[in-house]
């Protein structure tokens, strides 16, 4: 978390000292940018991680820029199919992709894609962070990570996992959590946390490493029991949840983020431009708050953040998805 910390400090700073010029040139015509409806693909459906990211930000981005801005949510693999198509996307600042810690984990864990997300996207800017929640069924007979890790050990190969889908953070948290506790899970991956999470509470799955966004509602009303949070640190809003690495796991961490790219080669001042604004939705009182009660973590930055930070989560994840012997199902 201290490198997020770092990025969301540093765009408080530059959203204060930024202003970007209302009259953007559009690529390939004298028209200013822009001068059409803006489209947000998000890889996952309704309800996930990524779809309230891009409605929540989207929502209040149209009036900064004068246009409509759209979620259309495509999910399916792991938000490959979403990802390949915002990729072949024309590069002039009408289509955007709300990238997640999903698609720095695709780039090791899938033998081959249709695209590439380190080259074939501009980043703009690092939005937000969630922590992942162990959650299991109240069914589950374990009330604590060590109870659990148990459990698992008592019963080799027969407890299952759900996941927003192959190669996600929830899977990944999943695979790392077996390899590094020495237990065997089958992985149950589904079309993103919320159709996963429904399984989860019909007691269709025992448990899950899931977004806290989609499963603290239901923490709450008791149909579903947290265990720990995956953070390095205990969450503030969370202060009674230990983390898995203090419950014995120690050096586990797994978090997940958004952000959005365009397709590279996206012109320079366009980029810009949607960082500029997107940056001053992220500081509004009123966005902090709504992603605060949901338990995501405002970030910003630049987009030459964003690509570093890029760069080190597939190296991380390359290692993970070694140790854990993860393959794409």
């Amino acid at each position: 978390m201290n490198r997020l910390t770092f990025i969301a400090a540093a765009a408080a700073l530059l959203c204060a000292a930024t202003s970007a010029s209302a009259q953007t040139p559009a690529a390939g015509s004298g028209a200013a940018y822009p001068a059409k409806p803006i489209r947000i693909i998000a890889g996952f459906p309704p309800g996930s991680g990524a779809d309230i990211t891009a409605r929540i930000i989207g929502a209040r981005l149209g009036d900064p820029l004068g246009q409509q801005v759209v979620v259309d949510n495509r999910p399916g693999a792991g938000s490959n199919i979403a990802a390949e198509i915002a990729a072949k996307s024309p590069a002039d600042g009408y289509t955007l992709f709300i990238g997640t810690v999903a698609n720095t984990i695709n780039a090791t864990l899938y033998a081959k894609l249709p695209f590439d997300f380190a080259r074939d996207f501009a980043p703009v800017v690092l939005t937000t962070a969630a922590p992942n929640v162990l959650v299991v069924h109240p069914s589950v007979p374990a009330k604590s990570v060590k109870e659990l890790i148990a459990l698992a050990k008592s019963r080799p190969g027969q407890l299952n996992f759900a996941s927003a889908g192959t190669g996600t953070a929830p899977h990944l948290s999943g695979e790392l959590f077996g390899a590094m506790a020495g237990v065997k899970m089958v992985h149950i991956p589904y079309k993103g946390s919320p159709p996963a999470v429904t399984d989860l509470i019909a007691g269709e799955v025992a448990l899950m490493f899931s977004p806290s966004s989609t499963v603290l509602p239901h923490v709450k009303t008791g149909r579903l029991r947290a265990l720990a949070v995956t953070t390095a640190a205990r969450l503030p809003s969370l202060p009674e949840l230990p983390t898995v690495a203090e419950s014995g796991l120690t050096g586990y961490e797994t978090i997940t983020w958004f952000g959005f790219v365009a397709p590279a080669r996206t012109p320079p001042a366009v980029v810009a431009r949607l960082n500029a604004e997107i940056v001053k939705v992220l500081a509004l009182p009123e966005v902090r708050n709504l992603f605060a009660s949901q338990g995501i973590e405002t970030l910003g930055g630049t987009p030459d953040h964003f690509a570093s930070y890029i760069r080190d989560e597939i190296a991380k994840w390359a290692k993970a998805i070694q140790l854990s012997g993860a393959k794409a199902d």
